[in-house]
């Protein structure tokens, strides 16, 4: 794989059982630039052990007064740099693309899962451990699949050469041999300790990423009500903690460092003490220590990659346990055995069977539940993006099962606009321009939506000076728009797209009296011979609706026009008019027949 490969065409179906084995699904998927910077880093390496053999015989033809000797220790020394210097070059430009590959793979996963739930996975996941995941986290995991190739070409090596000493001079060879393995192992038991103290810098991390995410999403409401310092203090906080949580942190692992600096300085020394009684003793020769002490201070080089493998598998296991934890979340649907339909669309009624809720086919349908929270939930459960906890049998589409449709077909029938949906930065020419039928235009949408004064809003704000509203810019969340123009964008953009079944949750909740009955008429208009399920609870949409659907406790509990339901029904006129049973006890109490006559006539003119 070749950066200019990059993206992959499918970056395939991870195993997200759990981090380690999401680790090793990534190192299989990339076994090939594994292979290819192992046998780079040996060539390296290799060349870093020869050094000491070069510099043995070196020593040993100038006691030997060999001319030509030395001569070719000095061309086997040249011989050595130049696969040093080829080796190391090829090893890092392989393992970094090693690096970037992993990273862009698990983003893709990322980038697809986030596409495949929709507004569910924020609800599921937390917005900052989302944000930890796709940024910090993708880094981590692509730094150990990195190390992973050097501490296996470094392994490898560090075998060789502790054999090769062995059988070159048994006696120095076999301390070098037994004392390495001791040097590889003695932070082992730190390990556990340090990857603890990460793990805690990290989850404090995570907390106040979340917090400053929030922060910043909520500063234009904070500093309306005085409270911006109270959340900066928050903050100032949680990220002394972060600070403190790092500090212990880095600790442990200078400890370790310190470690992987004593233990082979104490067997260096060793090396060369008994090295000395030896050639002392006549028993090697000056040439044969040198080679040995040599590959002794070399070895220290291979023997870094394995604090570095220790440290890159403490930092990417957490991680990849994080990133594993949002890809094996799975869209509520369920797929049966018959495998999926066709890509045909169907069209016709839509009916939930959890709640015998029924929107039939080209009609406007609102919706009115008691519970804001249930109604948003169950607008999720028609789009199918409901919670795994609410799964249950599917919702249907002409009687066809969404969750037996190919996912982008499901999407294409059913568009659920959230009752806080988010606006991309860009243009609004570049908001608008998504993937739609084609039947409504972006004027009609943004009529109907009754955006005229956002319009205007978008022309003073031009920096262009080009007074095309299209061609203005709209800042990250649509943050220079107030609630209701962002509310009346986002209304305009599922409009435009013109889906089989249109489900908005509470489309119109922060804009004024007048608006929304201009919208309720306009939307009725613009759909008409669409399906269109409105989840709301304000007069002014409800009196627009061809039918009204009251849902308590789960269930259906009345079907009928507004002003029906509202005399008919003391359940559905309670939320709608947000009457509480004390205040219709006393009404009737005091409430003469010409008084129950004006209030009939009031209820029916709402």
């Amino acid at each position: 794989m070749q950066i200019r490969d990059l993206p992959y065409p499918d970056p395939g179906v991870p195993d997200a059982r759990s981090g380690p084995r999401f680790l090793l699904w990534l190192g299989r998927n990339q076994l090939g630039g594994q292979i290819k910077a192992v046998c780079w880093g040996l060539l390296h390496f290799a060349g870093i052990g020869g050094l000491s053999v070069g510099a043995g015989l070196a020593v040993q033809a100038v006691i030997d007064r060999s001319g030509g000797r030395l001569a070719l220790a000095g061309g086997f020394i040249a011989l050595c740099g130049a696969a040093i210097s080829v080796g190391d070059t090829m090893l890092h430009r392989t393992a970094v693309t090693n690096w970037i590959a992993v990273a862009a793979r698990v983003q893709q996963l990322l980038a697809r899962k986030t596409a495949h739930l929709g507004s569910a996975l924020t609800r599921r996941v937390a917005a900052g451990e989302v944000v930890a995941v796709s940024t910090g986290d993708v880094e981590k995991i692509g730094w150990f699949v990195e190390a992973l190739s050097r501490f296996l070409s470094a392994f490898i090596a560090i075998i060789l050469i502790c054999l090769g000493l062995v059988l070159y001079l048994p006696e120095l060879g076999t301390l070098v041999a037994v004392g390495v393995p001791v040097l590889a192992v003695a932070v082992l038991p730190l390990l556990p300790r340090a990857a603890q103290r990460a793990d805690i810098q990290r989850e404090k991390a995570g907390r106040a990423t979340e917090l400053a995410s929030d922060t910043v999403a909520g500063l234009r409401v904070l500093r309306g009500i005085g409270g911006e310092e109270l959340f900066l203090g928050r903050y100032r906080a949680a990220s002394q903690e972060v600070r403190e949580a790092a500090v212990r942190s880095a600790r442990m692992w200078s400890l370790i460092s310190a470690i992987q600096v004593l233990l082979p300085g104490i067997m260096l020394i060793s090396v060369i003490w008994y090295g000395a009684q030896l050639v002392l003793d006549g028993r090697i020769e000056v040439g044969g220590l040198v080679t040995v002490y040599s590959a002794v201070t070399l070895l220290l080089f291979p023997l870094r990659h394995f604090e570095e493998i220790a440290m890159a598998y403490s930092f990417s296991r957490p991680s990849a346990k994080r990133a594993a934890r949002v890809l094996s979340l799975e869209r509520t649907a369920f797929e049966d055995e018959r495998g999926h339909l066709d890509d045909a669309r169907p069209s016709g009624d839509l009916y939930d069977p959890a709640t015998g809720l029924r929107a039939p086919s080209g009609l406007l349908t609102a919706v009115v539940c008691g519970d804001p929270d249930v109604a948003g939930r169950l607008a999720e459960r028609l789009g199918g993006h409901a919670a795994g906890e609410e799964k249950g049998a599917s919702v249907l589409l002409g009687g066809v099962a969404l969750d037996d449709l190919p996912l982008d077909a499901a999407r294409a029938c059913v568009l659920v606009q959230d009752k806080d949906p988010v606006l991309l930065s860009g243009t609004l020419a570049e908001l608008l321009d998504i993937p739609a039928s084609g039947a409504v235009d972006p004027e009609k949408a943004l009529a109907a939506a009754q955006c005229g004064d956002v319009l205007d809003a978008l022309i003073q704000a031009s920096v262009d000076g080009s007074g095309d509203p299209m061609r203005s810019r709209i800042t990250e969340r649509g943050r220079s728009l107030s609630g209701g123009q962002r509310q009346r964008l986002a209304l305009a953009r599922s409009l435009v797209t013109d889906p089989e079944v249109l489900v908005l949750d509470e489309p119109t909740s922060a804009v004024d009296s007048h608006t929304e009955a201009r919208i309720a008429q306009s939307v009725k208009e613009l759909r008409a011979g669409r399906t269109t399920v409105v989840f709301a609870s304000s007069p002014l949409l409800l009196d627009h609706a061809d039918r009204v659907v009251f849902v308590h406790e789960g269930q259906v509990g009345a079907v009928g026009l507004h002003r029906e339901l509202l005399r008919s029904d003391p359940g559905y006129r309670e939320v709608v008019t947000r009457e509480t049973e004390d205040e219709r006890g006393e009404q009737k109490q005091i409430m003469t027949p010409a008084s129950a006559r004006a209030r009939e006539e009031i209820e029916e003119s709402a």
